[in-house]
């Protein structure tokens, strides 16, 4: 189906085109991605496993604690790390005391320093992946990472700033509402086909990725 229905109702929704384009996500620049450190990227990663499930407010506010509990979050420090080092963080304070999710933080920092070692950073492996296969990165974090499975790898690589949707509860609402989907909830089937609607609307209005899923996610009530 054209974009176009899709478009139209949420600039109505958000009072008018202006308005809505107010509201889009921001996109990384060129080089932006290479040059944020792999810290950042751990960071930003571990943020995302700890609010999945839980209150976003509350991460957010401890989050300057979890910054320093964690030492910065350097992979190259994280990914070999004593199991006491994490024992003593599940007793501490300053953080969510998750073993499971703390658990998550060598794991996901092995998995940056290897992209880092084959691409130079995990930006720049980040930067090379194409938009129009999200599908195949979301699968690859997944696969190679702890915890990424799901909607925290999508909102991880909003908040860094690389192109793509997040199937959230209201997009995906559309997709079955437009018979773009019809794979079991959760299956690599299901993502594809996501995958194939965002590229043909793509290839439509030539926006960007994270716009797209913005302006689908305000076409409708919720």
């Amino acid at each position: 189906m054209s974009f176009a229905p899709i478009h139209d109702r949420a600039a109505r929704r958000k009072g008018g085109e202006t308005a809505m384009a107010a509201l889009m996500p921001r996109i990384a620049g060129p080089g932006e991605l290479e040059a944020r450190g792999d810290d950042r990227y751990l960071s930003e990663m571990t943020r995302c496993v700890f609010k999945a499930g839980f209150v976003w407010r509350v991460i957010e506010n401890k989050w300057p604690d979890f910054e320093s509990a964690f030492q910065g979050f350097v992979p190259l420090y994280w990914q070999q790390v004593p199991p006491e080092v994490l024992e003593e963080l599940a007793k501490d304070e300053r953080i969510v005391r998750n073993m499971q999710k703390i658990r998550t933080v060598p794991e996901n920092a092995r998995m940056i320093v290897d992209a880092s070692r084959e691409h130079g950073s995990f930006g720049a492996f980040l930067s090379q992946w194409p938009s129009d296969d999200q599908a195949g990165l979301l699968l690859w974090l997944k696969r190679h990472g702890s915890r990424l499975g799901g909607a925290s790898a999508q909102y991880f690589l909003r908040r860094v700033g690389w192109d793509g949707f997040i199937l959230s509860p209201d997009v995906v609402t559309v997709l079955e509402r437009e018979g773009l989907v019809d794979a079991s909830p959760g299956s690599k089937k299901r993502l594809i086909q996501a995958q194939e609607a965002f590229n043909r609307w793509h290839r439509e209005t030539g926006l960007p990725y994270s716009h797209l899923s913005r302006i689908v996610s305000f076409s409708i009530d919720s």
